[in-house]
């Protein structure tokens, strides 16, 4: 028997419709729509591709977002101003700086000037530490979607064994955190992991999140695993594919996600998540109206 489809197309538009419903009840109250500006500097191509996306999903749930364009010889003392001035502005409750930057530009100084209140993408070291601390936080993008999709599919997660293949600092470390906050036992493997398919076929949850074409095969499956799919390669002769192989794999898990149609779109939808969330807090609400509660956080 196929696995179940972890459509996270489908997902992507059930929350859109829910935060269309929490900016309208926020704008109600305040008086103003939930603000988020992104920081380009430089004219990458994807960068823009994904800030084109982000501002369309703002638009579709009615968040005021938009766009600061900078030169690519900006100076590092010119962005932090800039940091430094979207901390300040009370309008604005998110801020997301594209990656990459400019090579004389410091990915940490960004990390250190944006402020842990307007930090929705979970970059900075405060954000970074509450995580750790189990205490509330926003949460990288990325490892978030990871999150909801188990949620939103009631996965049980505790007591089960958990293994994620890859430790970036967006993705496997934050989620190996959040996981074993729900009670997971969870093991994160690497490069240099001896073994891999021992530990893998251990998994009652395996995710894939390492940037390596349909590296996880059916015979790395538990058999009724749940398969979560995080990466997004592009082949050589097109075609863009996970880090699972999916039409093998399908067939011995219990669930699984695709690629594309998994992950990927609910991570954009997590930034605008926490950035409504952000606007809530900064208005002085405590209340936790879109299940970002410091338990899950």
């Amino acid at each position: 028997m196929s696995a179940t489809i972890l459509d996270g197309r489908a997902l992507s538009a059930t929350i859109r419709g829910e935060l269309r419903t929490e900016v309208e009840r926020f704008r109600e109250k305040q008086g103003y729509a939930p603000g988020l500006v992104i920081v380009r500097v430089g004219g990458d191509a994807a960068s823009g591709v994904y800030t084109r996306a982000i501002l369309r999903i703002a638009g579709e749930i009615g968040v005021q977002a938009r766009v600061e364009e900078l030169p690519a010889l900006t100076s590092a003392d010119e962005l932090r101003a800039l940091l430094l001035q979207l901390n300040e502005d009370q309008r604005t409750h998110g801020i997301i700086v594209q990656m990459p930057l400019p090579a004389h530009l410091s990915q940490k100084m960004v990390a250190d000037t944006v402020t842990p209140a307007k930090d929705i993408d979970g970059i900075s070291p405060g954000s970074a530490g509450n995580l750790f601390l189990g205490l509330p936080s926003f949460l990288p993008s990325t490892a978030a979607a990871v999150v909801e999709i188990l949620d939103r599919h009631h996965i049980t997660l505790a007591g089960k064994r958990v293994v994620i293949l890859g430790r970036s600092n967006v993705v496997g470390k934050p989620l190996a955190l959040m996981l074993l906050q729900r009670h997971a036992t969870v093991s994160v493997c690497h490069s240099r992991t001896r073994d891999l398919t021992t530990l893998t076929r251990q998994a009652d949850v395996l995710i894939a999140a390492v940037g390596r074409p349909r590296l996880v095969t059916a015979e790395m499956v538990r058999p009724g695993a749940v398969v979560i799919d995080v990466g997004i390669n592009t082949l050589p002769g097109g075609g863009i594919v996970g880090d699972v192989d999916f039409e093998a794999v399908r067939e011995v898990a219990s669930a699984i996600t695709p690629t594309p149609g998994g992950v990927g779109p609910l991570t954009n939808v997590m930034l605008l998540k926490q950035c409504v969330r952000a606007a809530w807090l900064a208005s002085g609400h405590s209340e936790e109206p879109l299940g970002l509660s410091a338990s899950q956080a």
